[in-house]
């Protein structure tokens, strides 16, 4: 029986989502076993099952270290994904990702200024705190700048993205300049994201946010593939296009906002996971966003794999290793669609 072409996308789709889950799965396995310390996998089935009473080291490097930093990791890489997948959604632009909207520069600001001026009202969640509520004032204020006469240009937007995006750099660097030498190092280190020092505290702290946010945005998928064939079809089919795009928006923000509060600014994960899954599994956002969480998940787990183990001894940031995959990732899917359009 010949199958039909949405009988094969559906076939894709999970064939897709199968294939991300299971090496996810091998990806958080490889960062369990493999390290300084390294275990054996019969001993690390024996620690998860038994509760590591017969090798006490072993269970804590296991339960205390590796498996809330892999936990973290999975949720910080799930919400970007997501967040990356509404941006470009919203804006109808493969480019787009959340930093267009102020969200990392935003998070950047609060913990630069929570750094410097050593607050520390909330203790070891000072810094995260200020980070994630910058991030959303900020997100609001250039969501505010760009409205005119009751409406939300897509390009004025961005326009106002990038004037704003250039102010919070500046006062970054302004705050890195006023640093003691050991608080500048901090602030750069925060900047090029890590998951050290990630703790079972901050995984029960992101996690209900970052459901939350992918359960909402999976609510959205539908509504945003009719908002892809223009506003005004999306009008007629009865769906009220400024709210939609708010709520992407918002959404978009509190994911990000909630990653990178946790683990500093990641790049690459939100704007190359959703437009590499665009290019195997079409437009489709119902289809993209599940997918783009585990795909998310699973750059953020090989990264931090490599960050651990690339130089022994050594903790490098993520954020080297996301952009050393996304980079060139994103240059050759950007030359692919410069010769489609040449050829079309």
């Amino acid at each position: 029986m010949l199958q039909t072409k949405p009988d094969i996308r559906r076939r894709r789709r999970v064939q897709v989502a199968a294939s991300l889950a299971v090496s996810l799965v091998l990806a958080c396995l490889a960062n369990v076993v493999l390290g300084q310390f390294a275990l054996p996998i019969s001993q690390l089935f024996a620690i998860l099952t038994d509760g590591g009473h017969q090798d006490v080291l072993a269970a804590s490097v296991v339960w205390d270290i590796r498996l809330p930093r892999i936990v973290l990791g999975c949720i910080v890489g799930a919400a970007l994904g997501v967040a990356g997948t509404l941006m470009q959604a919203v804006f109808a632009n493969p480019l787009a990702e959340p930093s267009v909207i102020g969200v990392t520069a935003g998070a950047g600001v609060g913990a630069a200024t929570a750094i410097v001026f050593a607050i520390d009202w909330l203790g070891a969640f000072t810094v995260p705190a200020a980070a994630f509520v910058t991030a959303l004032a900020v997100t609001a204020f250039i969501y505010r700048l760009a409205r005119h006469r009751g409406t939300v240009a897509v390009v004025n937007l961005i326009l106002t993205g990038i004037a704003v995006n250039a102010v919070c750099g500046a006062i970054i660097s302004f705050l890195v300049y006023l640093a003691p030498t050991a608080n500048r190092e901090q602030i750069i280190f925060w900047q090029m994201g890590s998951l050290n020092g990630a703790q079972w505290k901050h995984v029960w702290v992101v996690l209900p946010i970052v459901v939350l946010g992918v359960i909402v945005a999976l609510r959205l998928g539908e509504r945003l593939d009719v908002l892809a064939l223009g506003e005004r079809a999306a009008a007629h089919t009865g769906i009220n296009v400024a709210n939609l795009r708010v709520c992407a928006i918002l959404v978009s923000a509190i994911l990000t906002a909630a990653a990178v509060s946790f683990a500093g600014l990641i790049g690459f994960v939100g704007l190359i996971v959703p437009h590499l899954l665009r290019t195997v599994l079409g437009p489709q956002n119902h289809a993209l966003l599940p997918t783009s969480a585990l795909a998310g998940a699973l750059l953020i787990s090989l990264s931090d794999l490599a960050a651990r183990t690339t130089i022994p001894f050594a903790d490098l940031p993520i954020g080297i290793f996301t952009a050393l995959v996304g980079g060139p990732t994103f240059f050759v899917l950007l030359r692919r669609m410069m010769r489609k359009g040449v050829h079309a």
